[in-house]
């Protein structure tokens, strides 16, 4: 069975202010999540929680394989990927970049190369598997990071505004091979992002996200199309500040 995750009472304090505050929230396997709100909103720290990178001041991340409770450990990390929105890349070759992840987990070495090559395709970069990573563009960069993350084939997969400032060809690739992704409906996925286009493309749900609170929370189209909170509506026509 997949994993599937959840909050109850999540919250975390930074300098005396609930960045995220007291949220109650299940996610639905295999389903495309996208969390929008204004900058500030708590929207990256809230996937750094439910990601286990970083602990709640309050409040937990429950996980469940199946119907069972799980406890975050070592293992259940390695069933997860993150990709940040200022991805790291190691100073070697792509091709080593994307292969880091089996290596960790344990995949035998014959079958790394293979695999990640495979994972290039997707996002349009296996010509450049032999470059050193650090000497990409940020568009390149992002779907090499992308790669690495979808080479794992996590469980549940934590996008930070994958989008965020790149040129519209390196866009369209990486929403292509998260279309491909949740296509496939074993991987549960959670998306923060400003795109709205991308999130309508791609979200079944969207999550709106205002002072750490969840506002709205429903069918894509419909909090999109036809918000209910007047916050999602003045953040969606631009009167609220992004």
């Amino acid at each position: 069975m997949t994993l599937s995750l959840s909050a109850a009472g999540l919250t975390k304090v930074y300098d005396g202010r609930a960045v995220v505050d007291g949220l109650d929230f299940a996610f639905q396997r295999g389903k495309v999540h996208a969390v929008i709100g204004p900058n500030g909103s708590g929207k990256s720290t809230l996937l750094r929680l439910l990601s286990l990178l970083d602990p709640p001041t309050r409040g937990t991340v429950l996980l469940h394989d199946g119907e069972d409770p799980v406890e975050a450990n070592t293992s259940v990390r390695r069933r997860m990927a993150f990709v940040f929105q200022r991805p790291s890349l190691f100073n070697t070759t792509v091709l080593k970049n994307v292969e880091t992840g089996l290596a960790i987990r344990g995949c035998p070495k014959r079958e790394r190369s293979d695999l990640a090559r495979a994972a290039l395709r997707q996002v349009e970069m296996e010509k450049l598997g032999e470059r050193n990573g650090r000497t990409l563009s940020g568009g390149e960069s992002q779907r090499v990071a992308l790669a690495r993350a979808l080479v794992v084939e996590p469980e549940i997969l934590f996008l930070d505004e994958p989008t965020a400032n790149l040129d519209p060809h390196s866009v369209r690739i990486i929403g292509k091979a998260i279309e491909k992704l949740r296509d496939g409906g074993r991987t549960t996925i959670l998306l923060v992002t400003h795109n709205m286009f991308l999130a309508q493309r791609l979200a079944d749900r969207v999550v709106f996200l205002f002072d750490g609170r969840i506002a709205e929370e429903g069918e894509a189209s419909a909090v999109i199309e036809r918000p209910q909170d007047e916050r999602t509506f003045r953040f969606l026509t631009g009167e609220l500040a992004g």
